[in-house]
This record gives structure tokens, C-alpha cells and sequence, in this order.
């Protein structure tokens, strides 16, 4: 059984307590860099170290009097400093604490999420490889299409994966940019050097251009890979949901012992955490259009969109760690059944060979609409009679005139559907 373990390490991210941490760690940077360019006494800084502290109850207490958290994060921390409290939020605006912690924050985020993608593709990829013979009925429309391998299913997800690991990935550059710059963003105060020495230490970039705030274009970009990224697990949540039907069972969500499926029908095994899933990815693409709304803000910036961010963004991070871990769960314990696999590919009476036989028509000469409307005769007759579609192309004297018995029994060989899998499998990479 896999792991169970919540998301605590990206939940902590987003808490109040290392929010405020942040804002301490990019004051003293702050003080650093001063002292660097002798704008401040030497030996602040290391002072500063010695003594400030915060909390955040305190905080929260100083702040029903201000109304602004981050001066009450600043009373707060003077307190504990003393004199040297002068040198404290020196040229800086609410924002320059605020943009930069949020994009550190971001950053720290993008780590797990992409060690949590890692963890959930291996899974994807072993599945792949796993299944990669296992005959299934491919369905289009919700109905039987062609043979089909059920470790496709898994490819297509972890190519899917792939890409969008590679986006997150390219993000960083895109979201994680602070600013240092100031009331409006034109360093007044303080010079660029000090804002690129201070992302430089935090492991992120620093905006070319700002205005009190960065630009919202990169919250709404990493929001958007948020919402991708979700609305690609939901795709193959739902496949799990439909592989889990009882109609079809060709692969269930596991069980756990003690698991309970309904209050009322004690013999449920409902793919409740695949259903999660779905629910969730439509939070993900909500909070994305929020983001959108939040970059149009009133000239060099109002605070429209930060109550809204401080909801969507620290959610949707989290969430979507969740949604790696619990899918990343259902499929390791995936229970498959690749005798339902066989039994529903029977389900269609050999229908799903109708175009094969089209194909080897036509190759022998007969016209492709007279060859379709032949062979959709026959199709239908199975259908409404009740019939075999492989007796009933015995039966049919056109297609003897074409068809030998032995070129016949070749197309109903459910295999051959599979002599091209090893070159997409290479394709994607995976072997």
C-alpha cells in the first residue's frame, strides 16, 4: 500500500507563520545589502540577527488596531530590536515584502509540485510499460471503436505529463520575479543593485520592471499551469471513473480494509478519490479566471487583487499537490481486470474488425463506398439480430468474391492492432 501522507511541506509554505519568516529573512537581506553599498552603519545587520523576532499572534493583535499586516509584522519586530529598528523596511514599500515573499513562496511550491509530479509519472510510466500488450476496446463516443492496448491509456497521460512538467519547469523564470523597487517601482530610494541582490539570495529573479506591485500576467500564467495541469489529471480520473463501472470493471480504484462506500448500500466500492479529483480540477480552473481578473488594476496599483490572492493562489498551490498525491495513489493500487478487458472486447460481436475488412476490400479492388455500404449492411444486421459479425462475412457471397477464408481469418487477429505499439512507446520515450 502507498504512503499515506498529507501535504504538510507545501501547506507550511503558504502558512502565516513562514509568510512572516519571509518578510524577517528580506529585511535583513535588506540591511545586508545596505551595509554591502555603505548606505547603513556596519555591523546593523548582524544585530538585527541577534535579536529580531517575531509572533504571530501578536501580529494579529497589532493588526485589528492598524489594519495593515505589514505594519503590524514591522511594530512587532521593532519591539524585539530596539534602536536598531531605524534601519528597518528602509526605502521599501508594503509590496517590495509582499511581491517578493509570494514569489519565493511560488518558487518553494514549484519544487514540491514538480518532485510530486516526478513521483506520480514513474507511477503513470510503470503502468505504461506494464500493460503495454493488454488487449483492450479502444472507445470513441463513449462506444467500441478498435482493439485497443491498455497501457496506451497510461502513455497518453504520461505524455501529457511531460509536457506540462516541462512548462513548470519554464515557469520559474515567468513567475518567481520580486521587486525591491519602491512606492511606484522607480527605486527612488533604493538602487536596482540592492533588489538584484536580494532575489539573487532567494533563489529568484527580479522583475525588469515593476510598479508598486509585479505585473499580475505572472501569478495568472502560473494559476493557468495550475488549472492545465488539474484538468489533465481529471481527464484520466474520469477514465478510471468509467474503467470503474460496474458494466464495464476492467479497472477499480482500490479498497481499503475498513472502507465504507455508502451509508446505505453496504456492497459499494465507489472511485471516490478519482471523483475528488474531477471536483477539484473545477476549483483550479476557477481560481485561474480570478487571476485573470486580478491583472487589470487601477494605474501604478490598487488592492483589488490581493484579497483574491491570498485565497486562489496558496489553494490552488495546495490542491494540486493534493491531486498528485492522491492520483499518484489510486494508480499504484489500481486493480486491473484483463479478463473484463477480453470479455467487453467480445461485447461487440466482431464489429470492431469493420474496418479492416473495408480496408482489405478495397485493396482488392472494390470501390470504398460500395465496400462501406456492404459491410455497414452487415454491421447493422449484427446489431439488430443479434448476430456475429465474423459469421455473418462468411455468409456474405460478395465478399467471397474478393476475400479468401484465410485472408479473412488474418483480419479478425485482435494482435495485429498492436504491431505498431513499440514505435509509439519510443516516440514518447519510455523505451
Amino acid at each position: 500500500m502507498i504512503e499515506r501522507y498529507t501535504p504538510k511541506e507545501i501547506g507550511k509554505v503558504w502558512s502565516e507563520e513562514d509568510k512572516f519568516r519571509r518578510f524577517l529573512e528580506i529585511e535583513i537581506l535588506l540591511c545586508e545589502a545596505l551595509e554591502k553599498y555603505k548606505i547603513i552603519p556596519q555591523g546593523v545587520t548582524e544585530k538585527i540577527k541577534k535579536r529580531a523576532k517575531f509572533s504571530v499572534e501578536r501580529i494579529k493583535e497589532i493588526e485589528k488596531i492598524t489594519h495593515h499586516d505589514v505594519i503590524a509584522f514591522l511594530k512587532d519586530v521593532s519591539f524585539s530590536i530596539g534602536k536598531y529598528s531605524q534601519y528597518l523596511h528602509y526605502g521599501l514599500t508594503s509590496s517590495d515584502l509582499l511581491d517578493t515573499t509570494l514569489a519565493w513562496q511560488i518558487k518553494d511550491t514549484l519544487d514540491i509540485l514538480l518532485k510530486d509530479l516526478d513521483l506520480l509519472m514513474d507511477e503513470v510510466k510503470d503502468k505504461a510499460i506494464k500493460y503495454k500488450d493488454n488487449l483492450c476496446v479502444g472507445r470513441t463516443h463513449g462506444v467500441h471503436a478498435e482493439i485497443y492496448s491498455f497501457g496506451l491509456k497510461f502513455l497518453y497521460f504520461y505524455d501529457d505529463l511531460l509536457r506540462e512538467k516541462k512548462l513548470l519547469e519554464d515557469s520559474y523564470r515567468i513567475v518567481c520575479r520580486g521587486k525591491i523597487s519602491g512606492a511606484v517601482g522607480t527605486f527612488a530610494y533604493l538602487s536596482p543593485q540592492i533588489e538584484e541582490y536580494i532575489c539573487k539570495k532567494i533563489g529568484i529573479i527580479f522583475s525588469s520592471i515593476s510598479t508598486q506591485v509585479v505585473s499580475r500576467e505572472g501569478i495568472a500564467y502560473y494559476l493557468s499551469l495550475l488549472a492545465l495541469l488539474g484538468s489533465t489529471l481529471e481527464r484520466f480520473a474520469t477514465e478510471i471513473r468509467h474503467l470503474h463501472r460496474t458494466e464495464v470493471e476492467e479497472a477499480k480504484e482500490h479498497f481499503y480494509k475498513g472502507q465504507k462506500g455508502s451509508s446505505a448500500m453496504p456492497h459499494k466500492q465507489n472511485p471516490i478519490i478519482s471523483e475528488r479529483i474531477c471536483g477539484l480540477a473545477r476549483l483550479l480552473r476557477g481560481n485561474m479566471l480570478a487571476s485573470y481578473e486580478n491583472i487589470n488594476l487601477w494605474h501604478e496599483r490598487d488592492i483589488s487583487h490581493s484579497s483574491c490572492e491570498r485565497v486562489i493562489v496558496p489553494d490552488s498551490s495546495i490542491v494540486t499537490d493534493y491531486m498528485l498525491i492522491k492520483l499518484r495513489e489510486v494508480i499504484k493500487n489500481l486493480r486491473v481486470n484483463p479478463n473484463n478487458m477480453l470479455r467487453n472486447i467480445e461485447l461487440n460481436r466482431g464489429l470492431i474488425y469493420s474496418q479492416r475488412l473495408l480496408l482489405k476490400l478495397m485493396e482488392k479492388g472494390l470501390e470504398r463506398m460500395k465496400a462501406y455500404d456492404l459491410i455497414q449492411e452487415i454491421s447493422l444486421r449484427v446489431i439488430n439480430n443479434d448476430s456475429n459479425f465474423k459469421d455473418e462475412v462468411y455468409k456474405s457471397k460478395v465478399i467471397k468474391q474478393y476475400v479468401e477464408d484465410k485472408e479473412l481469418e488474418e483480419i479478425f487477429n485482435p494482435y495485429d492492432y498492436l504491431k505498431n505499439i513499440d514505435r509509439i512507446y519510443k516516440r514518447v520515450g519510455i523505451i
